[in-house]
C-alpha cells in the first residue's frame, strides 16, 4: 500500500472499524495504513478553509471522548454520511479509550463524502492536551511504543488541519468552545493560522478552543481554567448581531442534559455522549442537536445504557 488512499482502500478501512472490537483493531489496522489515513485526510483538509459552510439539514455533535460505541449509536439511530450530514464540533479523543476508532472512521468519511462532513477543531485535538488527556496512552498501549511517538505526530499533524468554524445555512455559527474579543467577521475565521500543534496563549485560536460562557459576567474576563476567557451573555448577543447569526453552536462542556441554552438560548452547548459523573454519583444523556432544512432545531438525546 502506497499513499495517499484511494477510496477503495478508505472503505476497506471503513469496513474494518465497523466490524473491529477494541481488541480487534489493531489486528485489523495496521500501523502503515494509520499513517496513509492521515496524509490522505491532511489532503483533504489542505482544500477548505479555517471556516466551513455547510447547508442544513444537519446533525451537530458535540464531544464524543473516546466513547466509539456511542458515536456509533448516533449512526445506527440517524443514519450514517451520506444518508446524513454531520457537522462534529471537536474533541474526539481523550478520556474514552477508544479514540483511535473515533478518529480513524471520521477521518476516512471525511475523505470519502468531503461536502456532507464538518470534522472542527477541539481542544483535545492540540497535541499538548491529547499528550497528557490520555490519547497518547491509548496509541502506546495498543500499538507499542516503538510506534507510538510517529503514530500520535501524525494523528496531532492531522489535526492540526481541521477548520475551527462551521456555518450552516449562512445563520448558525458552531465552534468547538468560545468566543474571543479579537473576532471581527468571517473573513478572518476564514483564514486563521494553521497548521499548529498548539494555538499560541493568548490568540483567537485558543479562544474558539478554550473560552467558556460564564453566567453573570459583563463582557470577558480571565478563564478559570488557566487560559483563554470567559464571557457573558452580552458577549453573544453582541456577535451573534454581528456576523448576522441567529444562534451560536459549541461543545467542550459536559451538560446535564446533553445540551444546554445561554443568553437567551443564542448559544447551544451540545455534549453528545452519556457520561457518568462521580462527583454527583449520577449518569447523565448525550445529545445531538438536528438542523433541519428551514433551521429549525430539534435535539436527540441518548440515555446512558
Amino acid at each position: 500500500m502506497a499513499g495517499p488512499l484511494s477510496i477503495q482502500q478508505v472503505d476497506a478501512i471503513i469496513d474494518k472499524v465497523q466490524r473491529s472490537s477494541y481488541q480487534r483493531f489493531t489486528e485489523l489496522i495496521n500501523n502503515d495504513e494509520l499513517h496513509y489515513l492521515c496524509e490522505t485526510t491532511i489532503n483533504v483538509l489542505r482544500e477548505q478553509s479555517t471556516l466551513v459552510e455547510m447547508p442544513a439539514p444537519v446533525v451537530i455533535c458535540g464531544d464524543l471522548q473516546g466513547q466509539f460505541t456511542d458515536l456509533m449509536r448516533i449512526f445506527d439511530t440517524l443514519g450514517a454520511p451520506p444518508k446524513k450530514n454531520y457537522l462534529f464540533l471537536g474533541n474526539y479523543v481523550n478520556r474514552g479509550k477508544q479514540g483511535m476508532e473515533i478518529a480513524v472512521l471520521l477521518f476516512c468519511y471525511k475523505i470519502k463524502y468531503a461536502d456532507n462532513v464538518v470534522l472542527l477543531r477541539g481542544s483535545s485535538e492540540c497535541s499538548k492536551t491529547n499528550r497528557s488527556g490520555g490519547f497518547l496512552d491509548e496509541i502506546t498501549r495498543r500499538y507499542g511504543q516503538e510506534n507510538a511517538q510517529l503514530l500520535w505526530d501524525h494523528f496531532n499533524q492531522t489535526f492540526s488541519w481541521l477548520p475551527y468554524v462551521g456555518l450552516v445555512g449562512k445563520k448558525i455559527l458552531c465552534v468547538h468552545s468560545g468566543l474571543s474579543p479579537t473576532m471581527y467577521d468571517l473573513q478572518q475565521l476564514g483564514s486563521l493560522r494553521r497548521p499548529a500543534l498548539d494555538p499560541t496563549n493568548p490568540s483567537l485560536e485558543l479562544d474558539i478552543l478554550f473560552a467558556d460562557p460564564e453566567p453573570g459576567t459583563n463582557g470577558f474576563r480571565a478563564n478559570k481554567r488557566g487560559q483563554s476567557v470567559m464571557f457573558g451573555e452580552n458577549v453573544v448577543t453582541n456577535i451573534s448581531k454581528q456576523f448576522s447569526v441567529n444562534v451560536i453552536v459549541r461543545g467542550h462542556q459536559v451538560v446535564r442534559e446533553g445540551v444546554d441554552y445561554f443568553a437567551d438560548r443564542r448559544l447551544v452547548t451540545v455534549f453528545s455522549v452519556p457520561h457518568l459523573s462521580t462527583s454527583q454519583n449520577a449518569a447523565f444523556p448525550g445529545a445531538v442537536l438536528i438542523i433541519g432544512e428551514d433551521l429549525h432545531q430539534s435535539t436527540k438525546v441518548f440515555q446512558p445504557r
